[in-house]
């Protein structure tokens, strides 16, 4: 297993974060626990030493499950996990509000079984907490000792500015890891989010680097699924179908589809592997059900693509640039002297 630093902060983590969001879900498509120790044990096995979860991921069942298997091992590991979601029916059981922030945190550490959290994300945006409260919480679970490391996900471009700046003019921990869908399917943070990354020193974990299974290679035009993660999925949800089956992505499919029959490889390998090339990525997340998906997936770590297919993906699936993008990328790289 390769390692990489998480963008500019001093914090080492496997290139591929094994995620644990359907870990003890009550539903068809969930890893029963027994299941999912055995698959946090091959993973831990084959050198990865990032593991990502959240404490609404079933309920908190999915906390409850690594923190039953880590046991002694829990030193080997950077745990991630992240706080906003609501957990009950109250009004302060939801938010990103110091109350809650530092509350979950301590109900995570308890079910995770553990005396600190190596990185907490702020999950989503919370319009109703100032986000100089919530930087002030994170701020003191981390001098504590509670919290080490501070990520965000799903924030809007403008939100992760708002919150590294006010951090850094503040003297509060600094966010240092974004998480975010990113596929062949879903490049959209390209044209804001990776060079605010790179600029600011974020390491990116990119989730959903199938498109929610479709970039598997199972699935065909016309054909929508019965059964798995896409056909269970509402059409107004990231991952469903109706989202996905479009002649774009078809397109992508093929050719990742032509790649892996090339290089004689599964196409999710040749999806994760791509994943792994793009500018600000720390690691990827990998969001399997099966030890049998855990192990194709893993095998994405030894592959080596070659540039003319990088390429070929690259325009494959490259996405139609929005205004004022389109616009910058004639005008906006001149240099006017």
């Amino acid at each position: 297993m390769r390692h990489r630093r998480m963008g500019e902060s001093g914090l080492a983590v496997s290139a591929l974060a094994l995620g644990t969001m359907v870990f003890g879900e009550d539903s068809p498509r969930s890893t029963p626990p027994a299941d999912a120790e055995q698959i946090i044990g091959r993973f831990l096995e084959a050198g990865g030493t990032h593991i990502d979860t959240a404490n609404v991921y079933a309920g908190g069942r999915s906390e409850e499950i690594i923190g039953n298997v880590l046991g002694k091992r829990r030193s080997e590991v950077i745990l991630a996990t992240k706080v906003r979601g609501r957990t009950g029916d109250g009004p302060n059981d939801a938010g990103l509000s110091r109350h809650h922030v530092i509350r979950e945190v301590h109900n995570s550490l308890r079910r995770l079984q553990t005396d600190w959290i190596d990185l907490l994300y702020m999950h989503q945006w919370d319009p109703a907490t100032p986000i100089s409260e919530t930087l002030a919480a994170f701020d003191h679970l981390v001098r504590s000792g509670t919290v080490h490391y501070v990520g965000l996900s799903n924030f809007a471009a403008w939100q992760v500015m708002k919150t590294v700046g006010l951090a850094e003019i503040s003297g509060f921990s600094r966010p240092v890891a974004a998480q975010y869908q990113y596929s062949l399917v879903t490049r959209d943070i390209e044209f804001e989010y990776l060079p605010l990354f790179e600029a600011e020193g974020l390491g990116l974990m990119p989730w959903g680097p199938l498109g929610g299974g479709f970039l598997s290679g199972k699935y065909r035009p016309g054909e929508r699924p019965a059964t798995g993660r896409i056909a269970t999925q509402p059409d107004r949800d990231e991952e469903a179908w109706e989202r996905r089956s479009n002649e774009r992505n078809w397109a992508i499919v093929d050719a990742v589809g032509s790649a892996a029959a090339d290089l004689g490889v599964a196409s999710s390998q040749i999806a994760i592997a791509w994943l792994l090339t793009r500018p600000a990525v720390a690691s990827v997340i990998l969001g399997v059900r099966t030890l049998e998906q855990l192990e194709d997936n893993l095998a994405a770590i030894d592959l080596e693509l070659p540039a003319d297919l990088i390429e070929s993906l690259n325009t494959a699936s490259e996405p139609p640039a929005p205004y004022p993008y389109r616009m910058n990328r004639i005008y906006g790289n001149r240099v006017i002297e």
